[in-house]
């Protein structure tokens, strides 16, 4: 990582750590419902948006992605660190830059830098819901390991009922070890 924050940089992207200056990229996606549908959080507020920069701030776990074309925060990758050499991932992008290959550039230099720095497997977990999700982590490699049915909720019904939803985990192994 470099003064500025640099992680890694790829052809098109810049992955850094969070500044104050990201607010306003960071709200315009935690802000649209449609980006937000499958995450455990609503769409946020401005305020909001400014306690979860704090926290994104702190973290060497949120990754930013800026756009080298235009310096926008353009989304983020979660590599949160797990016991026995494991990270978790995650993604969300604004929706104006969803299907130019943005999460895959991102998350494939991700991957290959946790991996080079001694990580053994990588997973995700999501929706079957998010076909767009699971079908990028089958594009970069991961292979669908579980269907867990019913053991997640994030929200309850008006009569406080859990909604319960399906996950599927989804792993990626360094090969190289």
């Amino acid at each position: 990582m470099d003064s500025k924050g640099t992680i890694v940089e790829t052809e098109r992207l810049i992955l850094r750590r969070y500044t104050e200056s990201d607010l306003q990229d960071l709200f315009a996606y935690l802000s649209d419902a449609e980006v937000v549908k499958y995450e455990p959080y609503k769409p946020m507020s401005l305020e909001e948006t400014k306690e979860n920069l704090t926290w994104r701030i702190g973290t060497e776990e949120m990754i930013a992605v800026e756009s080298k074309e235009n310096h926008k925060m353009i989304g983020n990758v979660y590599m949160g660190k797990r016991e026995f050499e494991t990270v978790e991932m995650g993604y969300v992008f604004n929706r104006k830059y969803w299907r130019n290959g943005y999460a895959a550039e991102s998350c494939e230099a991700l991957i290959q830098e946790a991996f080079a720095n001694g990580v053994h497997r990588i997973y995700a977990e999501c929706d079957p819901d998010n076909i767009s999700s699971w079908k990028l982590l089958e594009t970069l490699g991961f292979q669908r390991e579980a269907h867990l049915r019913k053991n997640v909720y994030f929200w309850k019904d008006e009569k406080g009922t859990p909604i319960w939803k399906d996950t599927f985990v989804y792993a990626k192994l360094n090969e190289d070890e």
